[in-house]
């Protein structure tokens, strides 16, 4: 068992989330409004890292991507592409697991308007960075976003210029690790069209394909 704390349920570090997560949980009891943890195979060789839970989404479920818009694109593809049993996401007890995959997010506090502070980001680093060095060698992680992106470039002190983000971009880290970038799967990204299902579903046959080329 390693030493490195990967999540806590019960952080409070960001006295700007903690305090609004207590005025959503007055507003919605029934809300899971707490640090949402990593959902997915503990083993797993592909970690998707979004931004943050979303207000009805995962901060209501406690689940990641699931019961918001941005889950509809992802768990389809998931399902598409072999890594989850189910195509939709519904509740956090509604049987889906995936498979080989894991999903977590660079924050994991619902922040308010969907925007963390660059101090909070940096603050909630210390969970996906443990989280991330865990994962065994040849293992893809997949970035939903700049935010994401980021964030795994600093969970591993890498930096920025040496490692662009771009839709569909392809990263080989000095560990081993290999780091796709995708848009992120929001309603405004899709309904914009900034992001279609087509590509993201390009993104997901890469990495399909070169994960069964490395461990298949």
């Amino acid at each position: 068992m390693s030493a490195l704390v990967t999540f806590d349920i019960n952080c409070r570090q960001c006295g700007r989330l903690a305090h609004f997560l207590d005025e959503v949980k007055a507003k919605h009891p029934s809300y899971f409004c707490k640090p949402v943890p990593a959902f997915g195979d503990a083993d797993a060789r592909l970690v998707i890292v979004g931004l943050a839970p979303g207000m009805h989404g995962a901060n209501q479920t406690g689940r990641p991507f699931t019961g918001d818009y941005a889950g509809v694109l992802l768990y389809e593809t998931l399902y598409k592409y072999g890594f989850a049993t189910r195509p939709q996401s519904v509740s956090a007890d509604d049987g889906l697991q995936l498979i080989n995959c894991r999903i977590s997010n660079a924050v994991k506090c619902l922040p308010p308007d969907n925007k963390p502070l660059p101090a909070e980001i940096t603050t909630c680093n210390q969970f996906i960075s443990a989280e991330l060095k865990l994962l065994a060698p040849g293992s893809i992680i997949l970035a939903l976003g700049n935010v994401a992106h980021l964030a795994v470039l600093k969970s591993f002190g890498l930096k920025l210029k040496d490692y662009k983000f771009g839709h569909a971009a392809r990263h080989t880290l000095p560990n081993g690790l290999v780091l796709y970038d995708s848009y992120h799967c929001s309603r405004y990204n899709t309904q914009t069209r900034r992001l279609t299902e087509a590509m993201f579903h390009d993104v997901f046959a890469e990495i399909s394909d070169e994960l069964k080329k490395k461990f298949v």
